[in-house]
């Protein structure tokens, strides 16, 4: 498989954009025009730094408003094309996307625009080189890629041939199996780009709102399925517009490409076996079992502070790392780590970002085939020497800066708690609330860090994105996207905000990037888990009196119900399936807390409706704290 990105897909200059091209792995790029024109260099000297940097030029583009002129618009046409041939010879290419024409003065007629390209093509031909022609979905005659595959059938050509683009084809609704009607050989390249679906021009879409397959909406990989049913064995391009991308990290959106072209093709060979098109062999998307510790770093005094927080939460002291000072506290199915170690990843972590979540391990079929998997998918390996008795547990490198490890039941990981860790005298001293397992982590990021996380996720996991939500904050909107797997053993909130004056946003600045930024845990009974988190001194955050009285007489509550949640603090919602129900903690350190929950009759939401709730009692209390409280 041969991958390529269009230099317009991210930002920087020209040299800047090739590093991170090639960087990312990729094999070729197509050259947008204005990329070349705005480079300060001969094209002799964009050849050589493409060369350089171990890159292919699969494609010149985009040349505009060439055919089904009238006669005098015509022959200026084919004088610009000749003109960019010669600019072709020199860069090294030998294709050139021609777009449909969206020139008023433009003529329609199928036959008036295969004459015109039939002709181009045997210039083309003259000179080694080759013409693709592609169906903008504004164009003004030509919009959709079944009259343009008709064009290039008539204009019957060899150097004449269609490119199709995912975005042009999908945006308008068109029946991506139409393409497995048109021989692979005349497919002359293929370029992709997924979106959100959202109600708009077309053009104002396209121009602003792509992003890479897998993080929007449109069913690209069914558009691929097909392309890879005609025998296609071409390049494999990106073509993203995207006002985010733009001011983003060259190395991040070029990184995410890769990714998700990876991710993509090896979810078509699944779906198409007989396709042409080679992929890594690597195993499919990795089933999660559960989420086996959550690790924090700290100092030793903050360490002291969490454990007692843990304890009010009715966990207990089960064990000690044998080499590392490492504690380990247990409560049903979940486990919670310290880690205060002076050196290690660990360490780095807590300088940093203070006190924090800085590894998740999960639980999962086979652990080496998931680092194999997230390292095929760009993912970095981690490794650090191992202390005595230690085990080599799989890690990578995830999103944000921490790590995540991996264990399964296959090796001698199955065994790791007994390896690795001595138990404690503390473990009989102190009575559990109830507590089973973590119902899912929250993690907060900038939003335009949103779609990197969401990718990473999907591709490596088998997990599902569930619809972006709004989350009102008093400062501003935070977006948030649920990333979670059909069984629920594992499910993540990613909160993604745009203005430091939130909540996340604060959250974000204080600690120093993205990072774990609350845990919900779950209970069998919230109110006998209330019960007892009152008496381990647990202190709820409080919630105003008047959301008692809204969801009293939204939910048509018993006036006793009412009561036993205003008692507790307990946040409620039902959707058709169940009902949910939360506390949460006050925060602790820049802004971390914990959330209690328990789910009844089949609930799958996040109690999202309440989220408002919960951020004003936070601001209330944060205001409420002495400064560097």
């Amino acid at each position: 498989m041969k991958t390529s990105i269009a230099t317009v897909s991210i930002s920087g200059d020209l040299g800047e954009k090739l590093h991170a091209i090639a960087a990312a792995g990729f094999d070729g790029l197509e050259i947008f025009e204005t990329d070349f024109l705005t480079y300060d260099g001969t094209p002799a000297d964009v050849a050589k730094m493409i060369r350089d940097h171990g890159l292919e030029i699969y494609l010149f583009q985009p040349f505009r408003d060439f055919e089904g002129m009238p006669d005098e618009h015509r022959i200026r046409a084919f004088d610009r094309a000749e003109r960019k041939f010669d600019l072709m010879e020199e860069l090294g290419t030998d294709l050139m996307l021609i777009c449909s024409n969206v020139s008023p003065v433009s003529l329609g007629g199928i036959d008036r625009a295969a004459n015109d390209l039939r002709e181009l093509g045997e210039r083309a031909e003259k000179r080694g080189l080759r013409i693709g022609y592609e169906a903008l979905a504004w164009g003004r005659h030509i919009n959709d890629h079944r009259d343009a595959w008709e064009i290039v059938r008539r204009a019957d050509h060899d150097n004449v041939g269609l490119i199709v683009d995912s975005f042009h084809t999908l945006a308008r609704g068109t029946d991506v199996n139409t393409i497995r009607a048109i021989p692979g050989d005349k497919i002359f390249f293929v370029q992709l780009a997924d979106a959100p679906r959202i109600d708009m021009d077309l053009l104002y879409w396209s121009r602003h709102y792509r992003n890479m397959p897998g993080e929007g909406d449109f069913p690209v990989m069914e558009f691929m399925q097909a392309v890879a049913a005609t025998g296609y064995d071409g390049p494999l391009s990106l073509e993203i517009f995207n006002d985010q991308f733009r001011g983003g990290s060259p190395k991040a959106i070029a990184v995410d490409g890769k990714r998700s072209l990876v991710y993509l093709m090896d979810q078509v060979r699944r779906r198409e076996p007989n396709i042409k098109i080679s992929t890594p062999d690597i195993a499919d998307r990795i089933n999660v079992k559960g989420i086996e510790f959550i690790e924090f770093t700290a100092d030793e005094k903050e360490a002291e502070e969490l454990a007692d927080i843990f304890r009010t939460l009715g966990f207990v002291l089960c064990g000690q790392h044998v080499s590392k000072n490492v504690s380990l506290w247990r409560q049903g199915n979940i486990n919670l780590l310290i880690n205060t170690e002076r050196e290690g990843f660990a360490h780095a972590a807590y300088i940093m970002h203070g006190t924090s979540v800085c590894d998740i391990c999960l639980r999962v079929d086979d652990a080496t085939a998931t680092v194999e998997r997230a390292a095929a998918l760009g993912a970095s390996i981690f490794e650090q020497p191992l202390g005595p008795g230690e085990l080599k547990i799989p890690a990578i490198r995830g999103v944000g800066g921490g790590l995540m490890h991996f264990i399964d039941d296959q090796t001698e990981l199955a065994d790791m708690w007994e390896t690795e860790f001595k138990p404690s005298r503390e473990s009989t001293e102190v009575a559990p609330i109830g507590l089973t397992s973590v119902d899912h982590v929250a993690q907060t990021m900038n939003y335009e860090e949103m779609l990197t996380w969401i990718l990473f996720y999907t591709s490596i996991f088998n997990t599902r994105k569930m619809p972006m939500v709004d989350v009102v904050d008093p400062a501003g909107l935070v977006r948030s996207q649920v990333i979670e797997n059909d069984v629920g053993s594992l499910r993540l909130t990613l909160n993604g905000a745009e203005s430091r004056k939130t909540l996340a946003g604060h959250f974000i600045a204080e600690t120093f990037g993205s990072a774990v930024q609350h845990i919900a845990l779950g209970c069998a009974d919230i109110f006998k888990t209330a019960d007892s988190l009152v008496t381990k001194g647990f202190r709820p955050l409080q919630i105003s009196s008047n959301y008692y009285d809204d969801v009293a007489a939204r939910f048509s509550l018993t006036e006793d119900f009412v009561a036993k949640l205003r008692a507790y603090h307990i946040l409620y919602d039902r959707d058709d399936q169940g009902e949910f129900f939360q506390i949460f903690s006050t925060n602790h350190a820049d802004g971390f807390f914990f959330e209690i929950v328990e789910r009844r009759d089949g609930y799958n939401g996040y109690g999202a409706p309440n989220a408002a709730f919960r951020i004003a009692a936070q601001k209330r209390l944060m205001k409420a704290l002495p400064a560097g409280k």
